[in-house]
């Protein structure tokens, strides 16, 4: 793939540390890209990572998570594929646990990830962990990821509603995360509607990104704070991109701001459409007036053909006959015409030909850089 400096869809990214005076330990990254020199297929590629771990772990797992699956998806050929994000994330968590092992420090650190890879007009995702990712579209909010938590998993059997959820003491107990003894698997679920199957979700990869769109990546620092109908409110009454992930953000440090805060936002253009669509040929109308044409032809033989028959079928009837008289004796004489011109019959006059008619022949904006707002 081929690096460029502006995307074909409007981004906008903002992180803060919160009002815990903790370190800002997400971490995230944007990046646009053609295919090839020759296929000029847009494809933009987003990641965040919230670190888990004390002392600096968190950071330095956030950091290790984001750049090792930025270089990884670099290195691809621009086509989506299981493959490219399942090497991405395991070579990202080998290289958090490896690093862990060297530094007592740093025992133990790891870090979730949320992943969207747009090509051209089509989306797809991929997750670890419980940050997030929401698709806002014609005025509702779909939470397109499951987390992988603990509470998470009390709330499918039915033994937490999502209500008792929010305030329950192992909130933040992780159940997948980069950097595990075992490496996770990226999680592709994309839940376009509640109660989806998992293999219908899975099969949902690849829904084609609309105009008005607005995707939302989203570490549990909003989520914890923010309910979804909040979220939808916000950035459905923003005037920008920037607006809303600063209402965001905002909205989270006003409620306490006890973890870090990072929003990714990516919205279609009203006039958004695929730019690598085939275009129509010139020319390529003249296929109705030939099958007319063929129509028409065909219908003028079929009509020939029964007038042709009709006529030879008179002409047979028309065909003189000779007169034949006979005497009682035993011998017949016939007596040939002097006038051997028929007489035809006046009842029946032949049709005239029939003649059947013959059938007529954007504007686009800077992707944000890897910073951290203070």
């Amino acid at each position: 793939m081929i690096r460029i400096s502006r995307s074909h869809l409007h981004v906008e990214a903002y992180s803060h540390q919160g009002m815990t005076g903790k370190n800002n330990e997400d971490r995230f990254a944007i990046a646009s890209y053609h295919v090839s020199d020759k296929d000029r297929t847009p494809i933009l590629f987003a990641v965040l990572a919230d670190g888990i771990g004390g002392h600096k772990g968190g950071e330095v797992a956030a950091e290790l998570a984001v750049n090792h699956i930025m270089q990884s998806i670099a290195k691809g050929d621009g086509k989506f594929s299981r493959h490219y994000i399942e090497q991405a994330v395991n070579e990202a968590s080998g290289a958090i646990a490896s690093h862990s092992s060297t530094n007592e420090n740093l025992k133990g650190m790891g870090a979730t990830c949320a992943i969207a890879w747009i090509i051209d007009n089509k989306l797809h995702t991929a997750y670890v962990g419980d940050s997030r990712i929401y698709l806002i579209r014609a005025g509702r909010i779909q939470q397109l990821t499951t987390d992988h938590s603990w509470v998470q998993e009390a709330i499918e059997k039915g033994i937490l509603t999502p209500e008792l959820a929010r305030d329950h003491p192992n909130v933040h107990v992780i159940r997948r995360y980069l950097g595990s003894p075992v490496p996770p698997e990226p999680d592709f679920r994309m839940n376009l509607f509640d109660g989806e199957g998992a293999n219908h979700a899975e099969n949902n990869q690849g829904t084609e990104f609309q105009p008005n769109d607005i995707l939302l990546l989203c570490t549990d620092g909003l989520t914890d704070l923010v309910w979804n109908d909040e979220i939808l409110e916000i950035v459905r009454s923003k005037s920008s991109l920037k607006e809303a992930s600063r209402a965001l953000v905002d909205l989270a440090n006003d409620r306490g701001g006890h973890d870090n805060t990072t929003v990714i936002l990516i919205s279609a253009p009203a006039e958004f459409k695929s730019k690598t669509e085939p275009k129509k040929k010139k020319g390529s109308n003249w296929l109705p007036w030939m099958i007319g044409g063929l129509v028409g032809f065909f219908l003028i033989l079929v009509v020939g053909s029964v007038l042709a028959f009709n006529l030879i079928r008179r002409n047979e009837t028309l065909t003189a006959t000779p007169a034949v008289s006979s005497s009682p004796s035993s011998l017949v004489t016939v007596t040939p015409l002097t006038s051997p011109t028929p007489t035809l019959t006046p009842t029946e006059t032949a049709s005239p030909d029939v003649i059947l008619p013959i059938a007529p022949t954007v504007t686009l904006t800077p992707w944000p850089t890897n910073t951290v707002n203070p």
